[in-house]
């Protein structure tokens, strides 16, 4: 789609169409158009170089535009749809097999080019002109819905023989009389399938070669050999794993080493000495938990029996959160990609690419909180990246509708032009200029070229001179206009009312767009930013992800996605094709719904203080789900399938034959035979009683796809297509974009593709649809990623976990202690809605592909909000024991200690053996534990109840955060101070575990030698609760001597609590276990 340049905006529902600042609008197009219509995509046929309208067949002068033309010469039939006749070569058009050596001209220029009219991905069939036909008749303002072929004047060849009512002389050139008209009415024409004849063939003239009709010349011979060979060579390649020794057939185009025919990945299973020591310990720590309960349940505390079940509770709740956790995680495995191969299989020399278009989403809300300069950074890292520069569109969202956001896309479209390609010439890494620059270079130590070294110089100050015009931009940002903001050309911003504008879409680059400084095409880079009204739920980033979806698919249509947070650029300009390696597998690429990469951060300090790396949920827990069906998706970094992302189930592959009865003896079969044939039974019986929401997703497709092909009338092809248009919306261009299995864009009109963009970008696009229900991001929760994950494993898709030597992509993370709290709470939160709603899956999803283990994995993703609760009452357990002078736990036995001390080994050794096979640091491991007593007493107790709240009264509620102050220098933000009532749970415990522990030790000090054994297992009870929530502490202090008022209050509150807790223990007054002394009776003065 070609813009010239400016920015659409309009309203599919207020019948707004507007292109601002449009003084070219009315200049002369390219090609000249000869006023007729194309009968298969209603294109206008273009003028030749002779003035002559184009007709691609001298027999019946069938209307066909030329790039149909090509198309069915280079992938059809070669034949005219209407007389059958074998389409001759003209001019200008590529040579194809079953050609003609053609003596009256000479077309060296042109006898090879095959890209010079249409895209090579698009794969227009049959059902796609069906529909582009009931496209341009719905928008046509004549009269009936679908027209007829005997409302026109086209003399017409029967299959059977030449039409009675058309003389002989009228063969030749006939030229329709409507072609000069002005209707703008298209006739929809019905194509019979190839396979299936519907009578005899047409007779053949006997004065013509049979090589015009493609039937029995040499060159016909030819093609259907290559084709039998390139058949056998297919099949091989499909069942190499079956029979890897077999010998291989003789091919050309494979290289001599047979590279080209391996696998794209492998699996890389961790090694048995690492893992088989790890499932041992698992095993006998669940051994090891069955003694301890049952000691524990079996010995209870008479003296505090409250603090004894209470205790118990919460440790059978740990237990089974748990369990939840670690059996996920008993089959990791790695992953190891080949991109040599995936180049020697796609991207042969002399030939073009063949590896698959990708469009890239990057979303983005509010430009004062994601700064345009980061935002800037990820797309010019996207443009830059390693892959096809023709196979790539970039979509930004801007789902805040800010003029900043534009503007500073512009100026990024601007600069790209000279960043991409120096960053291809010389292969730098990363590709986003702010953290590339940051790098220190040694240019002795790496001897670099003078010239590189003269133009990073160069380029350096260019982006510095980048930087300024975005900072400007920013600073004019600051103060809004009391009118709102207009445009260069004078015209108000359509966005100036964030909740209340039209759609609005702007190319930057693309196609016969902007080049490089070098004069080399650019990748796509386009602007939405979807219609917002009062009154609709937008459904926040996961509405906006699908907005992308159908506008990506309007516009290109690539089979694949990739979605990345504004701030997460592409650290490896490989990282595509380390993706394409597991979805253009040939063997098991077919069933991947999505490759997720593991999230790195830049700018977190050396300690990672807040566990901001996440390193053990990364590099341990997804290892493992890796190993059973995929690991989950985790909202950015993410490569989707576009078909999965549609709802489709995932692909069956066909099982092979299970033994026959012949193969068992007979008494088996008479004792187990009728169970195999029950068993049989029910499984077709769950197969016919699978739930619709599961099965019915791809008959809409398979009906529409069996109607388009076998149906004569418009009637036959109306019923699947409002099928789809209930699923996908009401955009004929766009339900014939989720035709395509393989992607490519929908043949239409300019001006077709230009509504139909605003169209289902428009807010009430999904009403009555399955967005959001069973297509695209899933909406019911803040933590989409999750409920779309796991909606895809439901329908038996599986993902793969990419980790590359070097990180895909990099991001930023909030570091200090409130921001760090404030993200983790909005992840549990959402974990509460889908625990509260229909998807959970405790109770969702059965009878689907999921598999059991992963199961266990959601589950525990959507539970863990709730040991909040059991954590908070077990760290306030040692204080309450402190001060009371009880345990929860009587007095130890021998047998008792051995428990206690072999679970607290079973811990420790698996911990040890997590970080041997995950290749984590002890540090990562420890950050992680202590983070999970912070987040889950404050951001997970918190989150519980806003969803509890949110779900079940109704009622939203949020925590904001107030900045109290912040240093400047190296992590700065580390150390600021934002307070929030968050912060109040883990600072009551801090501060009653350390009253309770001095309490102890005072009393300890005051009552003797006999009080330090049982005071051993409370003070380490406590002490265990202070460490963990030692991190939490050291960021309340701050930086150096710069103590937080609120400290201040904190600590002035402690110590009156101390006072009162001191005067009341009295330790400087001994306490006297002898006999109680009485008065004496004798008067002793008197006497």
């Amino acid at each position: 789609m070609a813009t010239n340049g400016r920015l659409i905006a309009g309203s599919h529902n207020r019948n707004e169409f507007i292109l601002i600042n449009a003084e070219e609008l009315n200049k002369p197009k390219t090609k000249e158009l000869s006023g007729q219509i194309c009968q298969i995509c209603g294109d206008g046929i273009e003028i030749t170089v002779d003035g002559e309208p184009f007709v691609a067949c001298n027999e019946c002068a069938f209307p066909v535009c030329r790039t149909c033309y090509e198309y069915e010469r280079r992938e059809g039939t070669q034949a005219c749809p209407q007389c059958r006749t074998r389409y001759k070569r003209h001019k200008g058009s590529p040579r194809v097999d079953g050609d003609e050596e053609e003596d009256d001209f000479d077309d060296l220029e042109n006898e090879f080019s095959f890209g010079g009219h249409r895209n090579q991905n698009d794969s227009r069939q049959i059902a796609e002109s069906m529909l582009h036909g009931r496209l341009n008749v719905g928008r046509s303002d004549a009269g009936d819905t679908f027209g007829s072929h005997g409302a026109s004047d086209i003399p017409l060849l029967t299959y059977r023989g030449e039409d009675a009512g058309v003389p002989d002389d009228s063969h030749a050139l006939i030229v329709p009389p409507f072609a000069g008209g002005s209707s703008n009415r298209v006739h929809p024409v019905s194509f019979p399938d190839q396979s299936v004849s519907s009578g005899p063939p047409r007779p053949l003239d006997p004065n013509k070669d049979l090589a015009v009709y493609g039937y029995g010349s040499v060159t016909w011979k030819d093609r259907m050999e290559e084709w039998k060979k390139r058949q056998n060579k297919l099949q091989m390649v499909r069942h190499e794993n079956a029979n890897p020794d077999g010998d291989e057939p003789d091919d050309l185009d494979l290289p001599t080493n047979d590279e080209g025919r391996q696998p794209l990945s492998r699996k890389v299973p961790i090694p048995s000495s690492k893992i088989n020591p790890y499932r041992m310990i698992i095993v006998l720590r669940l051994v090891v938990l069955g003694f301890f309960f049952h000691y524990r349940i079996r010995h209870p505390v008479p003296n505090a029996y409250g603090l004894w079940l209470t205790s118990v509770i919460c440790e059978i709740w740990f237990a089974l959160s748990w369990i939840l956790d670690q059996f996920p995680k008993w089959s990791p495995i790695e992953r190891e990609t080949y991109l040599d191969r995936l180049s020697l299989r796609y991207e042969r020399e002399g030939k073009p690419s063949e590896l698959a278009d990708i469009d890239i989403f990057v979303s983005t809300v509010d430009p004062m909180k994601e700064p345009p300069l980061i935002t800037a950074n990820t797309v010019l890292s996207i443009l830059a990246v390693d892959y096809p520069v023709e196979k790539v569109a970039c979509y930004v969202s801007d789902d805040g509708a800010a003029m900043l956001t534009f503007e500073a896309l512009s100026e990024t479209s601007e600069f790209a032009r000279k960043w991409v390609p120096f960053c291809k010439k010389y292969s730098i890494e990363p590709r986003a200029p702010e953290w590339y620059f940051a790098q220190k270079i040694d240019y002795l130590k790496d001897k670099v070229h003078p010239d590189f070294i003269r133009e990073r110089r160069a380029m350096k100050r260019e982006y510095e001179e980048f930087k300024v015009r975005i900072n400007a931009l920013v600073a004019q940002a600051q103060k809004v206009p009391e009118d709102g903001w207009t445009m260069q050309d004078g015209t108000p911003w359509p966005g100036n009312n964030v909740r209340d504008h039209p759609g609005m879409i702007q190319v930057f680059l693309g196609p016969n767009g902007v080049v490089d400084v070098e004069g080399n095409e650019l990748p796509r880079l386009v602007y939405v930013s979807r219609e917002k009204r009062p009154g609709f739920d937008h459904h926040k980033k996961a509405g906006a992800m699908n907005a992308l979806v159908r506008v990506s698919a309007v516009l290109s249509n690539a089979p694949f996605l990739l979605n990345v947070d504004c701030d997460h650029y592409i650290n490896n300009s490989k990282a595509l094709r380390e993706a394409m390696c597991f979805m253009m597998d040939p063997i098991s690429g077919q069933k991947v719904c999505y490759v997720q990469f593991p999230q790195r951060f830049d700018g977190i300090d050396r300690h990672d203080r807040y566990a901001n790396r996440n390193i053990v949920f990364f590099d341990v827990n997804m290892k493992g789900l890796d190993g059973i069906q995929g690991p989950i998706y985790v909202g950015t970094g993410c490569v989707f399938r576009r078909r999965a992302l549609y709802g489709y189930d995932a692909p069956v592959r066909e099982k092979p034959p299970r033994k026959s009865c012949n193969c068992w003896p007979r008494w088996c079969c008479l004792c187990c035979g009728s169970k195999r044939k029950k068993g049989i039974g029910k499984t077709k019986v769950n197969k016919k009683t699978k739930s619709k929401e599961t099965s019915s997703q791809i008959y809409a497709l398979n009906d529409a796809g069996e109607g388009l092909q076998e149906t004569k009338g418009e009637k036959d092809l109306l019923q699947p297509l409002r099928k789809l248009e209930k699923k996908f919306g009401q955009s004929p261009v766009f339900v014939a974009a989720t035709l395509k299995e393989n992607g490519g864009i929908v043949h239409a009109a300019e001006a077709s593709l230009l509504n139909e963009a605003i169209h289902v970008i428009s807010c009430g696009y999904e009403d009555k649809t399955e967005w959001g229900k069973e297509v695209g991001w899933i909406y019911g929760s803040v933590t989409e990623d999750i409920l779309t994950g796991f909606k895809m494993h439901c329908h038996g898709w599986r993902s793969v976990y990419c980790i590359p030597k070097r990180p895909a992509f990099k991001g930023s993370a909030p570091i200090n202690l409130s921001d760090r709290l404030h993200q983790v709470l909005r992840w549990a939160l959402g974990s509460v809605e889908i625990f509260l709603s229909k998807h959970c899956p405790i109770w969702y999803g059965y009878g689907g592909g999921l598999k059991w283990l992963e199961r266990l994995s959601y589950i525990n993703s959507v539970v863990y909000p709730w040991t909040s609760l059991p954590l908070i009452a077990y760290c306030t357990l040692p204080a309450i024991c402190l001060l009371t002078g009880k345990f929860i736990i009587p007095e130890v036995s021998n047998y008792g200690s051995i428990i206690f001390i072999s679970l607290f080994l079973c811990i420790i050794a698996t911990g040890v053996l997590e970080m041997q096979w995950g290749r984590i640091g002890i540090d990562d491991w420890w950050r992680n534990e202590q983070f999970w007593v912070i987040g889950g007493v404050s951001s997970h107790l918190f989150a519980l109840f806003q969803g509890l709240l949110k779900v079940l009264a109704g009622v939203d509620t949020s925590f904001t955060v107030t900045s109290k102050g912040g240093d400047d220098g190296e992590f700065a933000e580390l150390y600021v101070f934002k307070w929030t009532s968050m912060l109040i749970p883990p600072l009551t415990l801090l501060i009653i575990n350390i009253i309770g522990t001095v309490s102890g030790i005072s009393s300890a000090i005051n009552n003797g030698y006999d009080s330090w054994g049982p005071l051993f297992g409370k003070f380490f009870f406590a002490f265990w609760v202070i460490v963990h929530l030692y991190p939490f502490l050291k960021g309340l202090m701050g930086k150096q001597n710069r103590t937080p008022t609120i400290v201040v209050v904190w600590s002035i509150l402690l110590a009156s609590i101390f006072s009162l807790v001191w005067v009341r223990i009295n330790p400087f007054l001994s306490r006297s276990t002898g006999p109680v002394l009485e008065i004496c009776g004798l008067d002793c003065e008197n006497n």
